[in-house]
């Protein structure tokens, strides 16, 4: 539902890059070329099912080919529009920019709600919008690969990679032209938790930081920390299992669509989400207190605050009654132009969607590096690794037995230091140095000048400024 005087999803996206190229100089026309959608391609498309032809409408839009292939994930969803498509494209463009992803930005997204066809039918209507999409183009390895987004996941990935392939029997590179793909479909390891991963990693960069942590009224570490997370879907679950389980967070309440449910002394993430497969919402999860009205929770006290599910939750309607320090947009744009507007003024600091959600395209990133070269990472290496770390061990036990020194390793070192690093590892390595570099990028602006004074505009700043430099790399 719209609210009075809140701009468009994609006014908002708009308004955010206009604050943020007055603090740069670029010239008018290169400012432009970046901001503008460079193609938005709407197909309508026909299926027979159950006995008659339904008609469904379908998006693909290439906001910035700076870079080749542009990326970005299709949506299924009943709010796809060509406003909205457009909108995450642009978010594409600048996320893969932050991070330094060699992508332009892309986005799709089909008008459907998934929920009401059958896995058979789904697939025929994802085949049906593939192939529209593929004889264009639009689906390429080295021109525009896809991912799961919001409503898709890697079973419908995989469809579509099997609908290319058939299109294209001699293409070698035919596996790398969407990315979020299921294991034994040439996936690779960590992408499914790989956005809930990259919101965590984002959390424990800003907390290496106490400078950053006081302008967030916030001390210590993540041990402890209240909790709140809006949608536990695939983003919101891991952001949440991971905080909880391996920093000490305390999630003391979740957002759902059918409500919210809350608990000062903790939820158990896993618990509701299975709560949640079996009954098809929060409500009576026990040991918790449930709100039927679950935006309401949004406003509760807290330390840590993870709109993960849909644009635009925290807006002007609600934005002056936001009490947490701290906010971390694991979805993309929960918090609208005029709502972070609110916020800031209030000191509220806000991890942008450009950052914190950015794990995804990264491990997307890793994937299609996969694919193109047609190799597990760890492959060539791992036995190796062992084999030069049982020399260093061999040769310290003998050096302690050959002089009496009489001491032995740490129980469980010699097996961890033993084993090579496995395809789970190096990726969550390769994110992990990812989220750190692109957060250091938006610190050195958002300390060291004094015209810039959150982390939204560094890192729109930061993203734009690597997007002007490949246009002009290339003549512009």
């Amino acid at each position: 539902m719209a609210i009075k005087g809140e701009p468009s999803f994609r006014d908002s996206v708009d308004m955010m890059f206009n604050r943020a190229v007055t603090a740069m100089d670029l010239s008018p026309g290169l400012e432009q070329k970046i901001r503008v959608c460079n193609s938005t391609y709407t197909v309508r498309f026909g299926v027979r099912l159950r006995g008659k032809i339904e008609t469904f409408t379908g998006y693909r839009s290439v906001h910035s080919e700076h870079m080749e292939p542009v990326k970005g994930g299709i949506r299924f969803a009943m709010s796809v529009n060509q406003d909205e498509v457009e909108a995450l494209a642009a978010l594409m463009t600048y996320k893969c920019a932050l991070v330094e992803t060699p992508f332009g930005g892309s986005k799709g997204g089909l008008c459907i709600d998934p929920t009401q066809y059958e896995e058979f039918e789904l697939e025929q209507i994802t085949r049906r919008f593939a192939y529209e999409l593929i004889k264009r183009d639009l689906i390429n390895p080295s021109q525009n690969v896809p991912a799961p987004d919001m409503g898709t996941s890697e079973r419908e990935m995989a469809w579509i990679v099997d609908q290319y392939a058939r299109m294209n029997t001699t293409d070698i590179n035919a596996r790398a032209c969407v990315t979020g793909k299921p294991l034994n479909g040439d996936g690779i390891q960590g992408r499914v938790e790989a956005t809930g991963r990259g919101v965590q990693y984002a959390l424990r960069e800003f907390f290496r930081h106490p400078e950053d942590m006081r302008i967030a009224g916030l001390t210590g570490g993540l041990d402890g920390k209240r909790v709140i997370v809006q949608g536990l879907g695939n983003v919101g679950y891991h952001a949440a299992q991971f905080l909880q389980r391996e920093d000490g967070c305390r999630v003391i309440a979740i957002i759902e669509r059918d409500g919210g449910i809350f608990s000062e002394t903790g939820l158990d993430v896993d618990a509701v989400r299975d709560w949640i497969a079996g009954h098809g919402g929060v409500k009576g999860f026990p040991h918790a207190t449930y709100v039927e009205d679950g935006a309401t929770l949004l406003e509760e006290d807290c330390d840590i605050l993870i709109p993960a599910a849909m644009e635009g939750v925290i807006n002007l309607s609600n934005a002056h009654r936001i009490k947490a320090p701290l906010i971390v947009e694991a979805a993309n744009g929960p918090v609208t132009f005029g709502a972070d507007e609110i916020l800031r003024k209030k000191g509220t600091v806000i991890i942008p969607d450009l950052f914190a959600n950015a794990g995804g395209v990264t491990v997307s990133y890793f994937e299609w590096v996969k694919n193109l070269s047609h190799i597990r990472f760890g492959r060539l290496q791992r036995r190796q690794e062992e084999t030069r770390h049982q020399l260093l061990v061999d040769e310290l036990e003998r050096l302690s037995a050959d002089r009496g020194l009489g001491w032995s390793l740490s129980p469980g070192f010699k097996e961890k230091y033993l084993r090579g690093a496995d395809e789970l590892e190096l990726v969550r390595s390769g994110l992990d140095d990812t989220m750190r570099g692109a957060y250091q990028s938006m610190r050195e602006l958002w300390h060291g000048r004094p015209d810039i004074d959150d982390l939204r505009v560094a890192a729109f700043v930061t993203a734009i400024d690597r997007v002007a430099r490949a246009y002009r790399s290339k003549g512009l």
